[in-house]
């Protein structure tokens, strides 16, 4: 099989787009992504974008007072939530017989 000059051209290009993939941070302003560092790209070099949405960790506590409020429609949870805090009062260790 010959490879023409055609296919190597093509099959170079596929090599060299694989070849350089990297992930940076940015910022959207309208149609124009601010990249958070230098991609080392030459100017007016054509690029191909794939854009993930970053949703940042929620900060410590969050979780527990999204939840707050969580069982206020079940009346029935103070009876349970009693009978949990009474549970934990009693005595399980079992007594030593004196001899």
């Amino acid at each position: 099989m010959m490879t023409t000059a055609a296919s190597w051209e093509r099959f170079t290009k596929i090599e060299v787009r694989q070849a350089m993939s990297i992930t940076v941070h940015g910022v959207m302003h309208g149609r124009t992504i601010e990249i958070d560092e230098d991609v080392g790209v030459a100017e007016g070099q054509k690029v191909v974008v794939q854009v993930t949405l970053f949703q940042p960790a929620p900060k410590w506590g969050e979780g527990i007072l999204r939840s707050a409020g969580g069982w206020a429609d079940y009346p029935e949870m103070d009876a349970i939530m009693e009978k949990i805090h009474q549970n934990r009062k009693l005595e399980r260790r079992t007594q030593l017989e004196d001899k």
